[in-house]
This record gives structure tokens, sequence and C-alpha cells, in this order.
């Protein structure tokens, strides 16, 4: 990292829209070969001011006081035709969601000449080779089939890789990098980071990493800046803001993910450490040992026996099929209060082992007892009166919620279908309890999906899925798409939740640290089969494959 004159400058930027103030006066620089992390929660004003350096913020609606220079020059100050040369040459950016920000009907290849025939004066053939290059640069795996590939013919991974490739395909002075990892399993994020730090020392550009998670910025920033509600509350050297930080805004951030070394009783939040109101509680190897004396003691609760799922797929000229097994041989048991955490890559084959539990999607062979019934061979009828008893809590709780009803409707709608309760005033005032109990008013009753935040409708989810009742709750990555103290929140509801109603669940999720924090056993997937199941802290101090531990080392931990 050198200093001196800073690359680009930020002084008192404000940035309102339509007459609200979003951003307060703020400055920051990033200097010439820097790695300057931008922390903050959804809704802090991290991405919108780096919009804001890019001129890609609405010019109608927008208003913009400050300064913002880019080796001197006021970027606030140009025209769109005057951006064209810096967007993209001089300071580019990688999205979050590499499948959204790259054109599905475009080859990649094609999507990444596109820069360089509008930036360069390279031939056809020179364009070509040079994204060739790129491809292999950012380390993509055979990258001429890369190039021919279209974007939902290769991994996650391999997309975001792309969008760095075309990111840094003018060589640009700053690389802006928006939440590049927020969605890709743990391992592809370590592999990211290190690629993204590895162009970072060979091309000398500056980076400005944008994350909700704190303890990432520590595997990849030198400085890092803390925002809060549109302001800056701490900024300094990541060594300093780890290990003394000021603002408890910051100390939650730090201390909302859960922890590897101990076990707590409930999470800290936001809210707890800026009223002073968090109590450390340790959940002790006593406490759990005779908690699972009891939990196991008792029949299972459901028994998947030699399960497994096909796929058959028909290509090519003449048709031929292809069969693929996303979940092969799988065996286990989960018991009534039990946490089973089912952890593994994307594509392992976690989802369609819970579709296949929920009878959602059909097993090819095998057997799944509830109470002791194998329900793969239950009626249409019978098998109605079973999603009352299993239930899910999707990833995505706004694609899992109708716009067009108001969450008292979604609530009573599976109330109404599985006939609880005596009338329609029996069920409202059930809802309206339920919505208290997962820390939402009644107030709430007649509003929509879109007026809520992600983690309230994480929690309208919830309350949708408790109000029937279940014994069984698959939870499949429920919290993968929240900030990290809305994640806490989301959490310790779960948690509190199983205590008082005895809900049992089956936890699917990618993040290693999430899954040991609220599992009591721990079922590690690989290509469609069980490589490792024990007690959860078992696996996590002792783990016996190499895959469990590749999972676990990948897992940012922070200074």
């Amino acid at each position: 990292m050198t200093t001196g004159k800073p690359l680009l400058e930020l002084k008192n930027l404000s940035i309102a829209f339509n007459g609200n103030e979003v951003i307060h006066a703020i400055s920051y620089h990033v200097n010439p070969n820097e790695i300057l992390g931008i922390v903050g929660e959804s809704g802090s004003g991290k991405s919108v001011s780096s919009l804001a350096v890019l001129g890609l913020l609405p010019k109608k609606s927008t208003s913009i006081t400050g300064s913002i220079h880019y080796k001197g020059e006021d970027l606030t100050q140009l025209t769109p035709k005057a951006f064209q040369s810096i967007r993209g040459p001089k300071i580019a950016m990688i999205f979050q969601e590499p499948m959204s920000s790259l054109n599905p009907s475009m080859r990649c290849g094609k999507q990444v000449e596109e820069i360089l025939f509008q930036h360069t004066t390279l031939s056809k053939k020179a364009v070509k080779q040079k994204v060739i290059n790129l491809f292999e640069q950012v380390k993509l795996p055979q990258p001429e089939r890369v190039y021919k590939s279209y974007p939902h013919e290769i991994s996650g991974g391999q997309k975001q890789r792309v969008m760095i490739a075309m990111a840094i395909a003018c060589e640009p002075d700053i690389l802006i990098a928006d939440e590049p990892t927020t969605a890709l399993d743990v391992t592809v994020q370590k592999d990211i980071i290190e690629l993204l730090k590895e162009l970072q020392a060979k091309t000398k550009m500056s980076i400005i990493f944008i994350t909700h998670d704190l303890a990432l910025i520590s595997e990849i920033a030198h400085r890092v800046i803390v925002m809060y509600k549109g302001d800056i509350v701490e900024q300094g050297l990541v060594s300093d803001i780890f290990n003394f930080p000021k603002h408890n805004y910051t100390k939650a951030l730090i201390n909302s993910r859960p922890a590897l070394d101990v076990r707590l009783k409930t999470l800290p939040t936001i809210q707890d450490f800026l009223n002073n109101t968090y109590k450390n509680s340790v959940i002790t190897t006593e406490d759990r040992k005779k908690r699972h004396v009891l939990l196991y003691s008792q029949p299972p609760l459901l028994e998947v026996i030699n399960l497994e799922k096909e796929y058959i797929s028909k290509s090519g000229f003449l048709g031929k099929t292809k069969t693929f097994k996303a979940v092969n041989n799988v065996s286990f048991k989960i018991y009534e209060g039990e946490t089973l955490g089912l952890v593994g890559e994307s594509g392992c084959g976690k989802s369609t082992l819970g579709n296949a539990i929920l009878q959602l999607d059909k097993a090819t062979a095998g057997t799944i007892l509830y109470k002791g019934d194998d329900i793969t061979q239950l009626s249409k009828k019978a098998l109605r009166g079973l999603r009352k008893d299993i239930q899910i809590i999707f990833q995505d709780p706004y694609a899992s919620l109708n716009p067009r009803l108001t969450v008292g409707q979604a609530i009573l709608e599976p109330m109404t279908v599985h006939k609880l309760y005596d009338n329609y005033e029996a069920r409202k005032a059930k809802v309206i309890e339920i919505l208290n109990r997962v820390g939402l008013s009644e107030s709430y009753f007649n509003r929509y999906p879109h007026e809520f935040s992600g983690g309230q409708r994480q929690r309208i989810g919830i309350a949708r899925t408790i109000a029937l009742q279940p014994k069984l709750i698959v939870c499949d990555e429920s919290v993968s798409a929240l900030d990290i103290s809305v994640q806490a929140q989301v959490l310790n509801l779960l948690n509190e939740l199983k205590e008082n109603f005895g809900f049992t669940y089956i936890f699917i999720s990618h993040d290693l640290a999430v899954v040991k924090y609220m599992s009591d056993q721990l079922v590690v997937m690989n290509k469609g089969e069980i490589v490792e199941t024990n007690d959860a802290d078992i696996v996590y101090n002792n783990p016996h494959q190499n895959y469990t531990k590749k999972l676990i080392e990948a897992i940012p931990k922070g200074l």
C-alpha cells in the first residue's frame, strides 16, 4: 500500500433522493495501490456513495452536494459523455449479483469484448486473445469453453470471475467491488478474495471493497470505513478497528456473527450494543450434553433411509438420455426438538434433499419415515394433511410472499386451507398473536410485503410457517440473504420459537459458522452424498474429511 496524494477523494458528500437525504456530508479518500473496505448494513449508504463515484445515480431524482475528486478532477461536474472516458477505463465496478449483471442472451466472451471494442483500438483477433488472456488471469477453468458459454452454463463463482475479467479489461486505476461474494459459497468466496488480492498486488490498482461482513473485510482490506444510516461512524486501519473498535455499531458488527470458539444462548444485535443492553450468556459443554441425553433417548421424529434422487435429461440430436444423481444413498435420523444442520456447497444436494423430505420433489428411491410412517407412499389426501406438520422457511422472503396479498392475508391463507380455528375472527386474532411473537406489531396486518425490510419480510415468512403449528420446519438458506445483525435477530427468533413451541429444524446453509451455532447434529454433504456427520461441535473442532476441513478453513475469522 502506498500513501501520499489520494487517487480518489470524497469531501462533504451529501446525496438526497426526491429531497430525502440518505448520505450526510461524508468524507473519505482512496490512496494509490490500496484496498479500502467499506462496511455497513443495507441502507447504510455504502453502495449509493460508490454509485455516485461512477455517476450512475438517476439524474432527475438525485441531488448531490460536496465533491468527488479523481486525480484532481471533480466527477460531480462531468457531463454524461465525459464520464464515458472514466467509467470502465479508469474506474470500474463489479456488482453483487453476476447473474443479473450479465446478459443472459450473450456469450460470456462477447460481453467482455464489448468493453474492449468501446475503449481500445485493438483488432478483432487481438480483442479475442485479450479476453482469453483475461479469463486465464482470473483463473477460469477452460477459458476457451467459458468464452463460448452463456452465463447459465457456468457456475456462480465462474460468473463472478467473468465479471472481474470485464472490470479489469481496461486496466482501471480503481476497482469498486460491491458485495462481490455475498451470494457465493464460503469456499468460492475465499477463492474470489484471494483472486482480488492477487490481481491488486500484480496491477497495483486500488480497490474499494464493499460488504456488510466486517470479518470478510479483515481478509482483504488495508483500511476500513464503517457506515451507519448515511454517516461514517468510524474509520482507520483494519487492525485498529478490529482490535479497538470505538463505536457501538462497529462492536455490534464484529460480535453479531456467531462465534466459533463459544456457543452463546443469544447472539448480540445492533440494538443490544447501541442500547448497552446485551448480556453475554454461554451454553456450556455440560449443558449441551445433558440436553442431548434427553433429546436422543426418544424415538426419531423423522428417519431418512438410503434416499436417492436422480434426474434424467435428454440432449443432442438423437435425444440421448443422461442421468444425474443429485442425492445418493443418504441416511440420517432427526429427533423431536433437535436442530439438524445440513451444510455443503451449492450443488451438493442439500436443497434437493430438503425438497424430497417435504415431498415437493419425489425421491427416486429410498424411504422417509415420519413418526414411523413412510411418507413417500402417501396418497394425495394424506399428503395434504402432512403439509401442516412439515413446513419450510424459504431463502428469499420477498419471492416467497405474494406481493398482492397483505401480510395478514398471507398468514391467514394456510390457516383457512387447513381449516384451523372456527372462523375468520379467531384466525385473525391468532395471526396478530403470531405477529407479536415474531417481533411485529398488529399494525402490519394490512400492509404489503414491499413495505418491509428484508429482515422484517423474513419474520413474516416465519410467521406464516409457524401459523400451522408444524412439528418439523425445513429452513432452506433462510438467513443467507440477510445483513449480519438482522441474521442474528432471525437466528435468535428461531431458537426462541423452538424453545417455546418445541419445533424441530432441518437447517440448510452453505455457511458453516451459522450452521454450527444453530445445530445439535451436523450433516456435511458433497456431490449428493453425506461425507461426515456428528455433533456440531465435534465436527467443527475435529473434522475427519478434507472437504469438511476446507469448508471450515474458508470461514472468515476476523483478526
